[in-house]
């Protein structure tokens, strides 16, 4: 899974439905224009399965606590009325919401192959701030990268907003302003169904796996459980690993293991949680303004059930129960 706070990229293995993958960076654009390259690593891409990160300048010091995000002020502004000279002021102006995305997680971002469509929980949440922001959720440009981009997205200022199982750092906070959190991803197990495994002591002296250089593999070093840890590049490895029957379980997120599931019948999520991660949408520090816009959005969406029952549409059927949906904490 993630450090206490974070997501992996995924792609499709053994798929039911259809979904078409890309392995490259994609930008999906109004005006179809591609936007130039990146380059640079997320300070904490580890937990994309992709391998270790590098490590933060010496220049720079270390933390240990995460912020809280900015409380949101006053009541949300109607569709189309942003406040002059604000940041969604100039979305609007601008006629769509430039959003980093993935394609690759079923369930949580992920293209339709039916209709060409980007679907899923994180989907959901970047067409709700574009319906807050034009009254009309299809006024978005998607932007899909790799998960290594996603604070590189923000920092050169490319995109508005990043939902892509994006959470808070202190390494992302140097760069990054997260919105309080919308989900809490837990880090959980991917069993075959026939199994009897539901919890991770009955693995003892088996094998397990998961991302390289992920803090997923930390959590599972330290259980006080003789667990064989094996590591792939990528949780999908992780999961075609599993259908060879060469590891006995995969451990990541847990809506990221229920899109494994979804797409293959004989495997379930199951065991309690071993850590987790908290979601938010990544915007620029340089726009509070709409941080606290997000935030009072999150905070509508919270107290009338609607993000819970997102959540509950797209990962319902997998995960039992759903995990509640977090409180909003803010610093100030």
């Amino acid at each position: 899974m993630t450090s206490p706070r974070n997501g992996f990229r995924t792609s499709m293995v053994n798929v039911r439905r259809p979904v078409v993958l890309f392995s490259a960076a994609v930008v999906l654009s109004l005006a179809g224009i591609a936007l130039p390259a990146l380059h640079g690593t997320d300070p904490a891409a580890s937990d994309s399965g992709k391998g270790p990160s590098r490590a933060p300048s010496s220049s720079q010091p270390e933390c240990a606590t995460v912020k809280d995000s900015l409380r949101p002020g006053g009541a949300l502004p109607e569709p189309g009325a942003m406040p002059s000279g604000s940041t969604m002021a100039k979305i609007h102006a601008r006629g769509r919401l430039i959003a980093g995305v993935d394609q690759g997680k079923y369930l949580l971002g992920y293209r339709d192959s039916q209709t060409g469509k980007l679907k899923g929980a994180d989907i959901d949440i970047v067409r709700k701030i574009a319906q807050a922001i034009f009254g009309d959720p299809d006024k978005v440009q998607f932007v899909v990268r790799d998960v290594a981009d996603r604070a590189l997205l923000i920092q050169q200022g490319q995109v508005d907003v990043v939902v892509n199982t994006f959470s808070a750092t202190c390494v992302r906070q140097r760069t990054v302003e997260f919105s309080s959190a919308y989900y809490n991803a837990t880090q959980r197990l991917l069993v075959p169904t026939r199994s009897g495994v539901k919890e991770v002591e009955q693995l003892e002296g088996k094998k397990l796996c998961t991302s390289k250089g992920s803090t997923t593999e930390v959590t599972l070093r330290k259980l006080p459980v003789r667990l064989n840890v094996v590591t792939l590049p990528s949780i999908p490895d992780c999961v075609v690993a599993l259908q060879q029957s060469k590891v006995d379980a995969v451990s990541s997120d847990d809506g990221i293991l229920a899109g494994m599931a979804a797409q293959d019948p004989q495997t379930k999520v199951v065991g309690r949680s071993l850590a987790n991660a908290y979601y938010g949408v990544g915007m620029s520090p340089e726009q509070p303004d709409l941080v606290r816009f997000v935030n009072k959005l999150l905070e509508r969406d919270r107290a009338d059930g609607s993000l819970a029952a997102s959540a509950q549409k797209w990962l319902g059927q997998e995960l039992h129960p759903v995990p509640a949906i977090p409180p909003a904490a803010y610093r100030d």
